[in-house]
């Protein structure tokens, strides 16, 4: 038989990590390596790592740092020789809007969930029954039976109470989701909380017992070193560097072209050809880096474990970043951000549009200046997508009069821009997990391959590392 093939469907940075490792991942081509074509949709490759320029640098519009800790992402960026433009982040500490105020973060959180009750005690954000629930986990916990599954939410009401839930997880959690905690699976997006809620007992003991599930807004730097890092001409960057190494491999990229159909043809040479709007690609294997719902939309007809992937719901965000006047412009004293809980009311119209700040250029070295501040402001969740109804100049509006009810003083716009992103993450509700267990044997058994953020993670690592790992599968597979 000759040379394998194999074709890529979606070129986000999943599907790019995926061509990567098709076509020799660190070693680089050999004999063995299959031809490898790449297609995607938009007429961009990357999918949410992208920049713009704002206010004479470069600046992220989809997600601009990544957990340090995890080895996939900052060990791709050293791969492509890119180790020199890694930064780390500069501040540590994040301030949340509970209570009329800001309010300091405090200490001996796992993604907004206390592990001390202690560190709490006095601390304005929560009222004293908050407070007084928490002391109640750690001496009389209440009984909860989780079984193989329960929601974020279900879990902390029952355990820690209501005020905990909205007031520290929901911002954590959910913003890093774009989704609600109530909705959301523990197993699929906080195992180490659905671990401990079934120990029983105290929930904050036992989370403290397992060891820090993240880094944690107050910690910037751990024992081994920085907990986040960017590079410096921006993640998205990224792409164009993996699109540059794929050509230079001979990987054939092809931009702004949909794929139409994927065909089983069990008597041809080839089990599968994959159709555009002009031509037929026929492939040993293919890896489907692509969201949920569309990978559905391709071959659910052939499994329905995979058709069952379009009940994955997705979630739209809006990034706002803002360059502002800085005499005017007051900030929390350290820190990287400010969280604002949902349906946070404020003297304007409706509750907030914003559910996050992030004072870019005091996280991110390479971006200060001494003529403005750059703050981005996060809007939008899965069921909340007023956003979408606002044009980019009264987005920008509103944004700048909530975040100068937050801040105390946001001074005049001095350069704006506005990144929409309708479907941007996958929400891991309950039944995710087993569905996407389901849905990879259903690919395996048909000689595909799954990878993307609707599988493994949200987070720039967990995408990456999604795609390398639908990659060996596929050489594995194709292995005489």
């Amino acid at each position: 038989m000759g040379r394998r093939s194999v074709v890529v469907v979606g070129g986000g940075v999943a599907g790019l990590a995926a061509a990567y490792e098709l076509s020799g991942g660190s070693a680089g081509p050999d004999e063995a390596t299959p031809r490898v074509e790449l297609i995607e949709s938009s007429a961009r490759l990357g999918g949410a790592l992208a920049t713009t320029e704002l206010a004479g640098r470069v600046v992220d519009v989809g997600p601009d740092g990544v957990l340090a800790r995890r080895p996939e992402a900052v060990g791709l960026v050293e791969e492509l020789g890119l180790g020199d433009r890694l930064e780390p982040v500069a501040a540590s500490g994040a301030w949340i809007w509970l209570r009329g105020a800001a309010r300091e973060m405090p200490s001996g959180l796992a993604l907004g969930v206390p592990t001390d009750a202690g560190a709490l005690r006095g601390w304005p954000g929560l009222s004293r029954r908050a407070r007084a629930a928490l002391a109640r986990d750690r001496h009389w916990p209440a009984r909860l039976a989780v079984g193989e599954d329960a929601t974020v939410g279900a879990i902390v009401r029952a355990k820690l109470g209501d005020e905990v839930a909205h007031g520290l997880v929901e911002p954590l959690i959910g913003g890093i989701q774009a989704g609600r905690i109530d909705d959301l699976s523990a197993r699929s997006v906080f195992p180490a909380l659905l671990e401990a809620a079934r120990r029983g007992g105290s929930l904050t003991v036992a989370l403290a017992a397992g060891g820090p599930t993240s880094p944690g807004p107050a910690h910037a730097t751990g024992p081994s070193g920085p907990a986040f890092v960017t590079l410096r001409s921006g993640l998205g960057s990224l792409p164009e560097a993996l699109a540059a190494e794929l050509s230079a491999r001979g990987v054939v990229l092809r931009r702004a072209t949909a794929v139409t159909a994927l065909r089983r043809t069990p008597a041809g040479p080839y089990p599968w050809e994959v159709d555009t709007a002009t031509t037929t690609t026929p492939a040993d294997a293919v890896v489907l880096a692509t969201p949920a719902a569309v990978t559905a939309a391709l071959v659910g007809r052939h499994d329905g474990a995979l058709g069952a992937l379009g009940a994955v719901r997705s979630a739209g965000v809006a990034v706002v970043t803002l360059s502002l006047e800085p005499t005017t412009t007051t900030l929390p004293a350290t820190g990287t951000g400010l969280l604002v809980p949902l349906a946070t009311g404020w003297p304007g119209p409706e509750t907030m549009l914003v559910t996050a700040l992030t004072f870019l250029d005091r996280k991110w070295p390479h971006l200060r200046r001494d003529d403005d501040v750059l703050v981005r402001a996060h809007v939008g969740r899965s069921d909340d997508l007023r956003w979408g109804d606002l044009d980019d100049a009264t987005l920008v509006a509103r944004v700048h009069d909530e975040a100068r009810h937050l801040l105390g003083r946001a001074g005049p716009i001095r350069d704006a821009h506005v990144a929409r992103w309708p479907s941007a993450l996958a929400q891991y509700e309950l039944g995710h997990a087993p569905l996407v267990e389901a849905a990879r044997a259903g690919a395996r058994r048909l000689g595909l391959a799954l990878a993307g953020s609707a599988y493994d993670g949200v987070g720039v690592p967990a995408t990456v590392g999604s795609g390398r790992r639908a990659a060996r599968e596929v050489r594995e597979r194709l292995a005489p």
